[in-house]
């Protein structure tokens, strides 16, 4: 669930007859589940109104076998635990209840003593932590390739060399790489020069945290699976409610000798919540499912952007290196009422912001509610208003 839009788009958590004809052959959401066939364009996930998760949430409980956890641990957050560490080939998983923290958490103990953090200048961990790991955990982040999603080894080999080298030692601990990267348009980081970086910081005995927030979107680009890109780290976070829908908490995944005990570290920054299964139980039923979905919602957007285009008054671009946005661009005249015309038929999206010539657009399952023709269709009508 998109928590900044929890609220907002409950007035359309109900059928859109207009977007009649979903996709042949997508399976319903879940056996009894009451989703509205909104078309979300903001969310990273489904974008749930507190109606729907509420529905979700109960239909989680339900299931046979289904246990509560005790202050984060065991119950249904140990079976998500599992079931994120078998997707992610790692050996054991905690349940974190932000991104933020487990980052935080994953840097702090890969680097031990050597206080350096290597990070990109563009990650979530250097701009929208509040300089947290360099507060609360004494640590030193380095910012690389300002302007770029790739830190190459070119970047790294300098200030390993220079930060070994001073007057006063000191080793590089941890390298931090987000990947995609939100600051850049969820750009991914380039392969050949992530596998470089790794090597060099395994040689050097530097430990490797991904931020892998919304890595389950970068198979569907790169070719590259979700398994061999946490396999090229030490500690791996992935968030719960981006994709997964989820009211929020994250996973964060390592060797079972690097989780284990690390539940005393999350109680020791205030996250272990009392009962965190009303968070995340909903997201079990996502994990399996969403890499398929999210390939096949891409098919859909192909085929709509297609249409788009063949309207004439439709642009899209898209981001080199891309994963989940595009842009779009319509005729200045119409473009700012575009939005509110096409919630008014079940398709949200973005607010169109005054001066700007595009909308960054999100690609998520919920493309997967209506054909391409339909969806175009509403597009092209809205201009037509």
């Amino acid at each position: 669930m998109d928590r900044r839009r929890f609220i907002m788009v409950g007035g359309l958590a109900v059928s859109v007859p207009a977007l009649a004809g979903a996709v042949p052959g997508l399976a319903a959401p879940a056996a009894g589940v009451r989703l509205s066939q909104r078309v979300d364009f903001v969310s990273d996930g489904l974008g749930l109104d507190p109606r729907e998760y509420a529905v979700l949430l109960g239909e989680a409980v339900a299931e046979p076998g289904f246990t509560p956890d005790y202050y984060s641990n065991g119950g249904a957050v140990e079976q998500l635990e599992r079931q994120f560490a078998s997707l992610l080939g790692k050996e054991a998983a905690m349940f974190v209840p932000t991104g933020t923290l487990a980052n935080h958490i994953a840097v702090r103990t890969l680097a031990g003593a050597g206080r350096r953090v290597l990070v990109q200048a563009e990650s979530h961990l250097y701009n929208d932590s509040g300089d947290g790991a360099q507060a609360l955990s004494g640590l030193n982040l380095v910012p690389l390739a300002e302007g770029r999603s790739t830190i190459t080894l070119a970047d790294v080999q300098p200030w390993v060399e220079r930060s070994a080298g001073g007057r006063v030692p000191l080793k590089v601990g941890a390298i931090s790489i987000e990947n995609p990267v939100r600051r850049r348009d969820h750009e991914r980081v380039d392969h050949a020069e992530l596998e470089r970086v790794c090597r060099y910081a395994r040689d050097n005995r530097i430990g490797l945290h991904l931020d892998g927030a919304r890595m389950f979107n970068l198979p569907q680009h790169s070719g590259v699976s979700v398994r061999d890109y946490a396999a090229l780290f030490d500690t791996v976070y992935v968030s719960l409610w981006k994709h997964f829908n989820a009211a929020t908490g994250a996973i964060l995944a390592g060797d079972a000798a690097f989780i284990e005990g690390l539940f005393h570290v999350r109680r020791m920054f205030g996250g272990s919540l009392p009962h965190a299964w009303p968070q995340v139980a909903p997201a079990t039923q996502y994990a399996g499912r969403y890499e398929a979905e999210y390939a096949q919602s891409w098919r859909v957007c192909d085929r709509l952007i297609e249409l788009l285009q063949a309207d004439g008054r439709f642009k899209v671009r898209k981001v080199a290196n891309g994963t989940s946005r595009f842009y779009l661009a319509a005729p200045s005249a119409a473009a700012e009422l575009l939005a509110s015309r096409l919630a008014a038929k079940g398709v949200v999206l973005p607010q169109w912001v005054a001066g700007a010539s595009e909308i960054p657009m999100q690609v998520n399952p919920t493309l997967l509610r209506a054909s391409p023709e339909a969806l175009a269709r509403q597009f092209i009508q809205s201009l037509d208003a």
